[in-house]
């Protein structure tokens, strides 16, 4: 499946897609044959670079847009920029998100607003705006990355946590809602994916524990995680290329672990 054009006419938007998983998903759904619009923050020549490079690849139409996701003005008008460059959104990625990590009792408001806003609220923006569309056209593909925390917690984690397991709740009852339209809602779970961001959280913890780097990744990093291996990013992508297909029909609703046996635990 992942070697043809089995997406082809049809438009991804992929939110948080710079960098990273977003970026990961992004390059499978084009490769795949999608049009698509990747999202997010970066040096803006850098990320035209990166979308020059992916069309010359495989032949589709990629653009980019930063729009702030912790304002439903600018998610509206990412779907409607969307829309006029590329088409409308048939499928849709809500991959976008930050961490805070601190007790609940210093938690700083500022920060729980921005967690959820950016992955919650905007989620929920996104999808009510996409699925009209959609219906019309009788098929779409929701996803949403909801991470091993949408499944189970950690501390100082309060607010992700929340929102993470919100967007798993968001998944279920909009899969409810669509069950017979031919769109499909589902909720991926990673657990830790060699991301730059994790490389960075890497180093840093070295430095706090004075421990070599294979002992922060075994001991610290994936400490929950059996396998003591990262997710590829290359994991997750090919399992967004899979519910976008037809053999995915008939998953909705599901929040599915990619996790190295966290969540078996």
């Amino acid at each position: 499946m992942s070697g043809g054009a089995f997406l082809a006419g049809r438009t991804a938007l992929v939110t948080g897609s710079t960098s990273g998983i977003g970026r990961g998903i992004a390059q499978a759904l084009a490769r795949a044959g999608a049009n698509v619009m990747l999202h997010g923050l970066g040096d803006a020549d850098v990320v035209a670079a990166d979308c020059a490079g992916l069309a010359a690849e495989t032949g589709r139409r990629v653009e980019w847009d930063a729009a702030d996701l912790t304002k439903a003005g600018e998610v509206e008008r990412l779907i409607a920029v969307t829309a006029e460059r590329i088409g409308p959104v048939d499928i849709l990625v809500n991959n976008a998100g930050i961490q805070y990590v601190s007790p609940v009792e210093d938690f700083p408001t500022e920060k729980w607003n921005a967690i959820r806003s950016l992955m919650l609220d905007a989620s929920f923006h996104a999808i009510r705006l996409t699925v009209a569309g959609m219906k019309q056209r009788g098929w779409g593909r929701i996803i949403n990355l909801a991470s091993v925390h949408g499944l189970v917690a950690s501390p100082y984690k309060s607010a992700y946590v929340a929102a993470k397991h919100a967007q798993v709740g968001l998944t279920k009852s909009v899969a409810l809602e669509l069950a017979e339209t031919g769109i499909t809602c589902n909720a991926i779970c990673p657990g830790y994916v060699r991301t730059p961001l994790v490389e960075g959280q890497i180093a840093d913890q070295a430095r706090v524990h004075g421990l070599p780097r294979e002992r922060v990744i075994r001991e610290v990093i994936l400490a929950a995680q059996p396998t003591k291996r990262f997710v590829e990013v290359e994991e997750v992508a090919a399992l967004a290329l899979f519910l976008c297909g037809d053999a995915a029909r008939s998953i909705t609703g599901a929040a599915i672990p990619i996790d190295g046996g966290w969540t078996s635990r």
